[in-house]
C-alpha cells in the first residue's frame, strides 16, 4: 500500500529550513485565478520572492479569461506583502487546450482531462521558471477542494526533474487555506466563478444546476 504523503508538512519543513538559513528564494507561482491565489500569496510571500504566472488556456469564453486576468492583477496591486509580488501574463493559447482535450470532451470533471490540463499549465510554468532562473515553481491549484493535490504534486515533481527547477510541493487547502481564500475574496471584493474554467466544466455545471431545478 502506498504511503499517503502530507505535502503541507513537507512545505512546512522546507520553510523552516529556509528561515534557519535566512534564505528568500524566488518562486514562479502559476495561478488559476485571483481567489485561489489570495491565500497562497498571503502565506508564501512571507518566505519567497514571488512572480505570479497567469497561464490558463483552458478558460472559456474569452470574456471570462479577460475578467479573471484583470482580477488577478488587481489583487496583486491591492495586497500588502512582505516581499513585492511580480506578474507575468501568459499567452491565451486556447488551441493548445482543445488539442490536448481532443477525445476527452465527455470525461467528467476531475478525471484524466483535468490531469492533462494540470500538466499543460504546469509545463508552461516549468519552462518559464527554467528560462527565468527561478529557484522554485508551483501552482495555486491545490487550494481547491475539487483539485487532486496528489496528482498535481506528482506532475510537478516529474516536470522538476525534466526541467531542473525545484517544484514546491503543496496542498494549500490544508491549514484552512481554502476557507481563508474565501475570506480574502470577500475582503478584496473578488469575483468568484462557479465553474473551474473550461467549456466542459461550464457545461457540466449548467447540467447539474438544471438537474437540481427539475428535482
Amino acid at each position: 500500500m502506498l504511503q499517503k504523503i502530507n505535502y503541507q508538512k513537507e512545505l512546512d519543513r522546507l520553510i523552516t529550513d529556509l528561515q534557519k538559513e535566512e534564505k528568500v528564494p524566488t518562486l514562479l507561482l502559476h495561478s488559476c485565478c485571483a481567489p485561489c491565489s489570495s491565500y497562497v500569496l498571503e502565506y508564501l510571500s512571507n518566505y519567497f520572492r514571488i512572480t505570479v504566472l497567469y497561464y490558463n488556456p483552458n478558460i472559456y469564453p474569452e470574456s471570462e479569461y479577460s475578467k479573471r486576468i484583470i482580477e488577478q492583477q488587481t489583487l496583486i496591486g491591492a495586497m500588502h506583502t512582505k516581499y513585492p509580488v511580480q506578474f507575468i501574463a501568459g499567452s491565451y493559447e486556447k488551441e493548445k487546450f482543445y488539442a490536448m482535450a481532443k477525445g476527452l470532451e465527455e470525461v467528467k470533471e476531475g478525471g484524466v482531462r483535468c490531469f492533462k490540463c494540470y500538466e499543460l499549465r504546469l509545463r508552461e510554468a516549468a519552462e518559464i521558471a527554467k528560462a527565468g532562473g527561478y529557484e522554485y515553481f508551483t501552482t495555486t491549484l491545490s487550494i481547491s477542494p475539487l483539485k487532486n493535490a496528489a496528482k498535481l504534486n506528482e506532475i510537478g515533481l516529474k516536470l522538476a526533474e525534466e526541467y531542473g527547477v525545484a517544484y514546491l510541493t503543496s496542498d494549500f487547502k490544508k491549514k484552512n487555506g481554502y476557507k481563508r481564500s474565501v475570506e480574502l475574496s470577500a475582503q478584496y471584493g473578488l469575483y468568484r466563478q462557479d465553474y473551474c474554467g473550461c467549456e466542459f466544466s461550464m457545461r457540466q455545471r449548467l447540467e447539474e444546476q438544471q438537474a437540481r431545478k427539475e428535482q
